[in-house]
């Protein structure tokens, strides 16, 4: 793959440089999804390049390089019923969004960044990175009484401080929706970036954010629309289950249910996109439809030595 001119990226951190990708081909030539997405730039008069302002489980900013391939050049507006850390969304920089997402802390924190930036970034910058007080703050949801008078905003400042000092920076829950994931050891961790919190505020003016769960992206869907879900993934065995980004879960049946809306999306005329992991389920419930095996790193795992590549697959309708 060649490298992208330098005086493209010049200016730009690492993070920002992996969301910038460009496809084999003569020297220099951009793929038509990064002149669509520099034209958007230009237009919404983004000074940064967005990333994902969270880590999240299963994020696919590493996957993108694989993904440019098959991402549609054209649609009407983009959906993503399960936003998380929105990589796709901030690599494309759509014209036209919905971004949804059943997790009540995490669309919170969009619509804070969208709608009060600068209040989010003085309450981050309030925050330390001192084990005692990352207890405290992480455990504020153990008193529901109490948590349910922060405002808005020092919710949102709570989830991106924990995310980011947390081990592994993750985001999890126990079965009463309490954040469980214990201190991490970081070198300096960027819990108040205010350079891209503000260039994703910039990127979010008018996309409509919704809390909601996955199947009703039906009512917002309409033909030549883009829908790319990115579910938490069907476990590959047991004991490998890892979906407590609600309290409540993700099914096997949760499973079968996106399926069928995957197919409803498809008699509507959407350009629908799946990603989830390569098993035996996954493949039996969209074995009709296109299937793309890539291979991602496993970065969150309690045991290092099980980090790694691994196969998944991306389920398309075109």
């Amino acid at each position: 793959m060649k490298s992208p001119p330098t005086n493209s990226v010049s200016g730009l951190n690492q993070e920002q440089k992996s969301l910038l990708h460009y496809v084999p081909g003569k020297a220099g030539e951009e793929s038509a999804l990064s002149v669509k997405r520099n034209f958007n730039r230009k237009r919404k008069a983004i000074g940064a390049v967005p990333y994902p302002f969270l880590k999240w489980a299963g994020g696919k900013r590493s996957l993108l390089v694989q993904f440019d391939a098959y991402l549609p050049n054209k649609f009407n507006k983009y959906i993503e019923p399960f936003v998380g850390g929105g990589s796709v969304f901030f690599y494309l920089l759509p014209e036209k969004a919905i971004l949804m997402d059943k997790n009540d802390e995490l669309i919170n924190c969009y619509e804070v960044i969208q709608n009060n930036v600068e209040a989010l970034i003085s309450s981050l910058k309030r925050h330390r990175y001192e084990k005692k007080y990352f207890y405290k703050i992480r455990n504020v949801d153990r008193n529901p009484e109490d948590f349910s008078q922060w405002t808005n905003i020092e919710r949102a400042s709570r989830t991106i401080y924990v995310n980011k000092c947390c081990y592994n920076g993750l985001y999890r829950v126990n079965s009463k929706g309490e954040f469980n994931v214990p201190f991490g050891l970081h070198k300096n961790p960027n819990f108040c970036d205010e350079r891209n919190l503000r260039a994703v505020n910039q990127i979010l003016k008018n996309v409509k954010i919704v809390k909601s769960s996955f199947e009703n992206c039906l009512d917002f869907a309409e033909e030549n629309d883009f829908v790319y879900f990115d579910p938490p993934y069907q476990p590959l065995s047991e004991t490998a289950n890892f979906t407590s980004y609600t309290k409540e879960g993700f099914t096997k049946e949760a499973q079968i249910q996106l399926g069928e809306v995957f197919k409803e999306l498809d008699r509507k005329g959407c350009k629908v996109m799946l990603s989830n992991s390569y098993n035996k389920i996954i493949l039996e419930l969209y074995q009709k439809f296109r299937i793309i095996t890539v291979n991602a790193k496993r970065s969150i795992n309690s045991d290092a030595t099980k980090r790694g590549e691994i196969k998944e697959v991306l389920i398309l309708n075109y």
